[in-house]
């Protein structure tokens, strides 16, 4: 009979356990019903219909291969910008003096005082 090796105060004792296999360690998400079967859905259209693992893994990986979109550019935020300036015209007061709608059109386009330094498209003055 062979003799059990005895574990030294704690811990595991020498040898025990699984054996490595050289792969990829496993990592483990939760993830909802809804998003399972989303993900399960994409693989079915595949051409070689991928396991959820292999599904998972190629829609994280093209995921991280899409160019980021950067701030938008000044064109198109003045663009933006001319478009918010006309509907607000729209809805200010017609009666109000010409300062004080100029006055109120620049605090909405402004957004409120205390998020005003938080905005990130805006450089801080």
């Amino acid at each position: 009979m062979k003799k059990a090796l005895r574990k030294a105060r704690g811990g595991k004792r020498p040898g025990s356990g699984r054996k490595p296999t050289g792969v990829d360690p496993a990592r483990t998400i939760r993830l909802s019903d809804e998003f399972i079967a989303t993900v399960d859905a994409w693989a079915a259209q595949q051409v070689n219909t991928p396991s959820r693992s292999e599904a998972i893994r190629r829609l994280v990986e093209l995921g991280l291969t899409v160019k980021q979109t950067k701030s938008p550019t000044p064109k198109a935020a003045a663009r933006a910008a001319e478009l918010a300036a006309k509907a607000i015209d729209k809805r200010i007061d017609p009666a109000a003096p010409p300062e004080e709608r100029e006055i109120r059109k620049r605090e909405l386009i402004q957004g409120p005082s205390p998020f005003r330094g938080t905005r990130k498209d805006r450089p801080e003055k």
